[in-house]
């Protein structure tokens, strides 16, 4: 099975989501709505193609591939940024100008966040609560 790249983007006071070379595109108000309404959309696509695009031939799951000031927005409301500071090691005002779109964070950047959500991840799968 193959994975298909979604581009998710802030949009406002909502998410567009949409795939390279795939012409489909939805909206949602968070990612559960991204993935179904972008599952429903592909159906629509493929119903109305008899000869659609290489990329939606087979069976296929769905990636998420957010921007960081995205990703800082959409989970604004789960992690502050203070929180992301401390387990990115990012100074939170940089976190801010991410977020705001003042500046865009270098790769290494990118990946402190990437890294740090990653390493939480894996703690709190980890935990049992009794």
């Amino acid at each position: 099975m193959k994975t298909i790249e979604v581009i998710v983007e802030f949009a406002g006071k909502n998410l567009s989501a949409y795939i390279e070379g795939v012409p489909v595109i939805t909206v949602g108000n968070d990612l559960r709505e991204i993935e179904h309404n972008m599952r429903e959309a592909i159906e629509l696509y493929l119903e109305d193609n008899p000869n659609p695009c290489e990329l939606l031939k087979d069976d296929y799951d769905m990636k998420f591939r957010i921007d960081t000031a995205t990703f800082l927005n959409y989970y604004s409301g789960i992690f502050t940024k203070a929180a992301l500071s401390r387990i990115t090691g990012i100074n939170e005002r940089q976190l801010w100008h991410y977020a705001a779109g003042v500046h865009k964070p270098r790769k290494k950047q990118a990946e402190k966040i990437q890294n740090g959500i990653h390493s939480l991840t894996k703690e709190l799968e980890s935990i049992s609560l009794t």
